[in-house]
Order: C-alpha cells, then structure tokens, then sequence
C-alpha cells in the first residue's frame, strides 16, 4: 500500500510538471511594455511576443514605460519578479533608453551602473534558477539629413553586450537587428514601424503623433519577430515552442 501511494504521488507531481507551462518573465522599458487601448496604436515588442509562442509558454510582461535598470530597481519593480520566479523561469532582460536619460532618478553610466544593475538582474534571476537573456535596445528611427540611420545609444548596447559575455547570458541583440532593418526600410518606410498618426485618427491621440522611438503593431510585431529570429539562432530552448522556426 505504502509503494502505491508513492507511486501515485510521483505520478500526479510528473503530470503537474509536464502541464505546467514555461513562463517568461520581460522586463525593461516603454519598447518593450504592453499598452492599453489609450495608448492606441503603440505597442512594445513584448506585447506582440505571445503570438509566436505555443500554448504551452505564458508571458509576463513587466516592462513599464520611462523605466531605466535603476528606476526599475528603486520602484521595488525588480523584487515583485523576483519573488516570482521559480527554477527553469526565464526573465528577458532590455533596459537603455531611460538609462541615458539626464535625471539623477534614472541615470546611470554605460560602464558601470548600467552594467552593475545588468548583472544584479542577472545573478539575482540564477539564484532563483530562473535564466536570464539580455537584450540591447532596439534602435530609434533617426536618419540624418543625408538619409543615413544615426545611433542614439552610446555605450549602452556595449556594455550589455560585454556583460552577457562576460557573465555567459544568451543576448538577443535587437539593436544590430533593429538597426539593420530601419536602414533597410529607409527614411520615409521606416516610418510605417513607429507611432506616426494624423489629427483625429486615434481619440487619444487628437493632434496627432510623429514618434521615432516607439513602435505601432506592425512595428512592435516585426521587432518580436527579430527577437524569435535571434532565439533562433542562438540555438536557445525556447525554440522548442516557437509556432514555426
């Protein structure tokens, strides 16, 4: 009686674990971030991820608009992931465009504040037995007057990506792919990629929109895409529940 109540034990705990789906916590800023219909018709790319993942994966986007590493970490946004994650969890991570932001509550330089949050995130997440992916910042669409594609990052995608050398954390880097892509467009396509409106085209958007940093759906879902592509060739295992590869 003893082995078969084991045995049956064993085998509802290997149901529960085989049923139970792969979760993907995100965190990073508005490029990243879901939007509410207000904000119509912007998207962050992790927004749009979902749609290339089986049933069998559950996204949690945590990404917030304005956020830098710091601010992220000061609003007390990193520990409710934290607490969350369990061992096989993965945490995409994006942060770079509020880090290079002036202000005392989000600045922090490329070569060390940056690159000390990056690696708190990351040796925080391992603890956990969660894994930690780093992204570099998409690009911004900002061509130069004679229609060249001009980087606004700095140091930011460099460090992140000596970091995830230098810790061994698979990088998505979205800003190399992202980059490839706006130039590829063009100065006057690529504008098909990010949130330009007319007056009176979205209700919250009554004047009208020319944003170059952040994207609209078809935008958001082309960068989600980029992001699978990298996965992709990563050879990473979440490959394993892409749609189609």
């Amino acid at each position: 009686m003893k082995v078969f109540l084991i045995s049956m034990v064993l085998l509802f705990m290997s149901l529960f674990t085989a049923n139970k789906p792969v979760h993907i916590f995100m965190i990073g800023d508005s490029t990243m971030a879901n939007k509410s219909v207000n904000a119509e018709p912007e998207r962050g790319w992790g927004q749009m991820l979902p749609q290339f993942f089986t049933s069998d994966v559950k996204i949690c986007n945590h990404a917030q608009n304005g956020r830098s590493s710091k601010s992220f970490i000061d609003e007390g946004r990193w520990k409710v992931v934290l607490d969350s994650l369990e061992k096989g969890d993965y945490v995409i991570i994006q942060f770079g465009h509020n880090d290079e932001k002036p202000d005392s509550d989000r600045h922090t330089d490329p070569r060390t504040s940056y690159k000390a949050n990056l690696i708190k995130f990351i040796t925080e997440a391992r603890a956990k037995g969660a894994i930690p992916i780093l992204c570099t910042s998409i690009v911004r669409r900002n061509f130069d007057a004679n229609g060249k594609l001009t980087d606004t990052h700095g140091d930011y995608p460099v460090a992140a990506r000596e970091v995830a050398l230098d810790q061994n954390v698979p990088l998505l880097d979205l800003q190399k792919k992202t980059e490839e892509l706006i130039s590829g467009l063009g100065a006057e396509k690529s504008k098909e990629m990010f949130v330009y409106t007319k007056p009176g085209e979205y209700p919250g958007r009554p004047k009208g929109t020319s944003d170059d940093t952040h994207l609209n759906i078809y935008g958001a879902t082309k960068v989600a895409q980029l992001a699978t592509e990298e996965l992709i060739r990563l050879k990473n295992p979440l490959t394993a529940y892409l749609k189609s590869k």
